[in-house]
C-alpha cells in the first residue's frame, strides 16, 4: 500500500511552488505528519508533512523543480525500511591482499646494512672538500645583505613573517637602510583580492528566489499603480525613553518581555488611523474600502528577503501583548516558519529602518494599503525649546501615502497626531 505526497493548497492566488529541498531520502522511514519536503511560494516557505507512517519509496520532484498545487511530489509506502548493509567483503579482501604483499616483499636493507652505509658516507664526506649547495649560498647572501643593511628587529620580524626579499625593497632610511614604513608601503601596494572574488570568481549568478521575485514585482506594482507622496516630521523621544527607563524592570518581571519602542508606535498609529480613516482604507476599482479594524503590518528583514507579517487586531492588544506578538512573529519570520495567514489582512504598515542605522528614508507602500510609516534612528541633536538650545534624542518620521485617496492635509495631520502621542505617551493611556 502506498500514499501520494500531494502539493497542498498554498493560499489565495498561489498556484505553484518551488521544491527547496527534501528533508528525507528515498528509503528513509517517516512518521505521520513528519516534515519531509520544503516548498517555497511567493510569500512563505512551508514544509509538507508525511500523510502516513512508512517508507519514502519514490521522489517525483527534484530540488529546484516548479510544482503546481495538487501535483504528486512522491510516494510513501507502508512497511518496514529496507536495511541496506554495506558490503565490506571487498574492502576486507583488499586489506588482506595488501598485508600479504607487505609480508611477501623482502626488505631491501636491514638495519645493519643501513648503519654501515651511513658510516661509509660519513667517511667519504670527511675525505672530500665541503661544497655548499645553491640554497645555502643564497641564504648566506641574504643574511649578509640583511646584516649589511643593519635591519631593525621590527623590520626583521616583518621580513620573516611575510617572506619578503629585501633585494626588491628600496630603503628610505640613512644610507639606504630599510625602514618599517618601507615594508608597509610595499605590502599595501599590492592588496589581496576580496574573499568573494577568491571563492566565486569575477562574477557570480544566482537565480532569484520566489520571495525576492515577488518583492520586486510588488514594489514595481506600487510605483506604477499608486500616486505615492511622502511627508516628514520629527519627534522628541525623551518621554518614551524616560518611561522605558523608569518601568523597564517592573514591566519585564510582570510580563516576561521588554518594553520597546514599537508598542508605543503601534498604539499611536491606531489613534491616528481612527481619526483619519482614509489612511486605513484602500482602493478597489472605483470604490474606497474603509477598514474599521486595525491590522498593523511590520517589516522584518530575513536572510531570504523582506517579509511583512501582520499584527492582527492591534487595537485590542495591550502594550505587553503587542511586544510579545511582535517578538514571536519576528522569530517565525527569521526561521522561515511564517504561514500565509501571517502575511494577509494588513491595513497599515510600520517599517523600522532605525534598527539598522537609517537616519531618513522614503518608505514604499505595501499595496493595496494606502499608508506606511517609516521609523528611523534616534540621534541626539540640538533643538530649540522655549527659546533655548537643548540636546534631545530626536527621530525623523516619514509617512508615504497614496495621494489618490489621502489628501495632503490628512497626511500631515495624521503624522502630527502620532508626534503628539509619542512626545506625551500619557495620552495613549487616557485615550485623548
Amino acid at each position: 500500500m502506498s500514499e501520494k505526497i500531494i502539493v497542498p493548497v498554498l493560499g489565495e492566488s498561489i498556484n505553484e511552488a518551488t521544491v527547496v529541498k527534501w528533508l528525507k531520502s528515498t528509503g528513509d522511514s517517516v512518521e505521520t505528519d513528519e516534515p519531509i519536503v520544503e516548498l517555497e511560494t511567493e510569500k512563505v516557505n512551508l514544509e509538507v508533512p508525511a500523510p502516513l507512517k512508512g517508507i519514502l519509496s519514490e521522489i517525483n520532484a527534484k530540488d529546484g523543480q516548479v510544482v503546481e498545487v495538487g501535483s504528486v511530489l512522491g510516494l510513501i509506502s507502508s512497511g518496514k525500511p529496507n536495511l541496506i548493509k554495506k558490503d565490506h567483503s571487498k574492502e576486507k579482501q583488499k586489506k588482506e591482499k595488501s598485508a600479504e604483499t607487505k609480508k611477501s616483499t623482502p626488505e631491501l636493507f636491514d638495519n645493519n646494512v643501513l648503519k654501515l652505509e651511513e658510516n661509509s658516507a660519513l667517511v667519504q664526506n670527511a675525505e672530500q672538500p665541503l661544497i655548499l649547495s645553491n640554497e645555502v649560498l643564497n641564504t648566506t647572501k641574504i643574511a649578509k645583505n640583511e646584516s649589511a643593511q643593519n635591519l631593525s628587529p621590527a623590520v626583521r620580524k616583518i621580513v620573516k613573517e611575510k617572506n619578503i626579499d629585501t633585494k626588491n625593497v628600496s630603503g628610505s632610511g640613512k644610507e639606504g637602510r630599510i625602514l618599517k614604513g618601507d615594508l608597509i608601503n610595499l605590502m599595501g601596494s599590492a592588496p589581496k583580492p576580496s574573499d568573494r572574488k577568491i571563492k566565486y570568481g569575477q562574477e557570480e549568478r544566482i537565480r532569484m528566489t520566489r520571495l525576492r521575485m515577488t518583492i520586486a514585482k510588488r514594489l514595481k506594482q506600487a510605483q506604477q499603480t499608486a500616486a505615492i507622496l511622502t511627508t516628514f516630521n520629527e519627534v522628541d523621544m525623551s518621554s518614551i525613553i524616560q518611561m522605558r527607563k523608569d518601568y523597564q524592570e517592573d514591566f519585564k518581571s510582570r510580563f516576561g518581555t521588554k518594553l520597546g519602542f514599537m508598542s508605543f508606535f503601534v498604539k499611536a498609529c491606531i489613534v491616528g488611523l481612527k481619526d483619519f480613516p482614509a489612511i486605513n482604507a484602500e482602493i478597489d476599482n472605483e470604490e474606497i474600502v474603509y477598514k474599521n479594524y486595525y491590522n498593523i503590518s511590520f517589516a522584518v528583514a530575513t536572510d531570504r528577503g523582506l517579509v511583512v507579517p501582520v499584527l492582527k487586531s492591534a487595537d485590542e492588544l495591550s502594550f505587553a501583548d503587542i511586544e510579545k506578538n511582535i517578538k514571536t512573529i519576528s522569530e517565525k519570520a527569521r526561521d522561515g516558519k511564517l504561514t500565509v495567514e501571517d502575511l494577509q489582512g494588513g491595513t497599515f504598515t510600520i517599517s523600522n529602518g532605525g534598527v539598522y542605522g537609517s537616519m531618513l528614508s522614503t518608505p514604499i507602500l505595501n499595496v493595496p494599503q494606502s499608508g506606511v510609516l517609516g521609523m528611523h534612528n534616534v540621534i541626539e541633536r540640538p533643538i530649540s525649546v522655549n527659546g533655548e538650545v537643548k540636546i534631545k534624542p530626536m527621530m525623523y518620521l516619514a509617512l508615504s501615502y497614496d495621494h489618490r485617496i489621502i489628501d495632503g492635509k490628512d497626511s500631515v495631520s495624521f503624522l502630527k497626531c502620532i508626534k503628539e502621542n509619542l512626545e506625551d505617551p500619557r495620552r495613549l493611556f487616557l485615550d485623548i
